[in-house]
C-alpha cells in the first residue's frame, strides 16, 4: 500500500511539473529536462508513468474535463450553468486546469491530439441539453447538438479573453454575462425565470468545489 501511495504521489508531482512547464512555455518549448528538475524525480520514474512528452501533455489535458461534482438539479439548464461556473472556478484555482486549457488552445502543439477536451465538453453539454429538451425546458426550435457546439465555442472564446486580460480573474462575471445572452434564445420563458445566475450561487458552488 505504501508503495502504491508513493507511486500516486510521484505521478501527481510529475503532472504538476508538466503543467507548470506547459503553461509557462507551451508544448513545443517545454522540455523533459525542465519537467524532471521541477518534479525532482528520475528519468526512469517519469517514463514509467508517462512514456513520452505527448503522454504527459495528454495527462494534463485530461484536467480540463468538465467537473464531476456538479450537484444534480431538477432543471438541466441549471446544471449546465453550474458546470460552467465550477469550471470557471477551477481555472482560477487549478494549475492543471489552466495548463490543460493552454495546451488545448496551443496552435504550435504539432502532433498533439488536442480534440479530447473539446469533444468531452461537447458531449457533457449535449447530454444536459438533450435532457433539458425532453423535460420541456427548451424552446421548440432548439437543436441540442447545434446548441452544444455553440456553447463550447462561446465559452472557449470567453476563457481566452478572460485569460488574456485578467488571468481568469473576471471569468465568473464573463460566464454569467454569456449565459444572460444565450439563455433567452434557447430556454422556455417559464424556465428562464427559474434559473439562478446570481453571484451568490457562484460563491456556493465555488465553496463546494473547494471542499471537494
Amino acid at each position: 500500500m505504501a508503495k502504491q501511495d508513493r507511486a500516486i504521489r510521484t505521478r501527481q508531482a510529475i503532472l504538476m511539473a508538466a503543467a507548470r512547464a506547459f503553461e509557462k512555455y507551451g508544448y513545443q518549448a517545454a522540455t523533459i529536462t525542465e519537467i524532471l528538475k521541477s518534479a525532482d524525480v528520475t528519468k526512469g520514474a517519469l517514463y514509467f508513468h508517462f512514456p513520452s512528452k505527448e503522454d504527459l501533455a495528454l495527462g494534463v489535458l485530461d484536467a480540463q474535463e468538465p467537473p464531476q461534482t456538479v450537484p444534480e438539479q431538477p432543471l438541466k439548464l441549471q446544471e449546465l450553468i453550474d458546470l460552467g461556473m465550477l469550471f470557471s472556478h477551477r481555472l482560477q484555482t487549478s494549475l492543471l486546469a489552466r495548463a490543460g486549457v493552454r495546451l488545448s488552445m496551443d496552435q504550435q502543439a504539432q502532433g498533439l491530439d488536442r480534440s479530447g477536451p473539446f469533444l468531452r465538453w461537447q458531449e457533457a453539454t449535449h447530454h444536459l441539453l438533450a435532457q433539458a429538451k425532453r423535460n420541456g425546458e427548451l424552446l421548440p426550435h432548439v437543436n441540442p447538438t447545434e446548441t452544444a457546439d455553440l456553447y463550447v465555442a462561446a465559452f472557449t472564446g470567453t476563457q481566452a479573453v478572460s485569460q488574456t486580460l485578467t488571468d481568469y480573474q473576471d471569468l465568473q462575471r464573463r460566464h454569467i454575462t454569456l449565459q444572460q445572452h444565450i439563455l433567452p434564445s434557447i430556454a422556455a420563458p417559464s424556465i428562464l425565470t427559474a434559473l439562478d445566475l446570481t453571484p451568490a450561487r457562484v460563491e456556493r458552488l465555488s465553496l463546494l468545489a473547494s471542499e471537494g
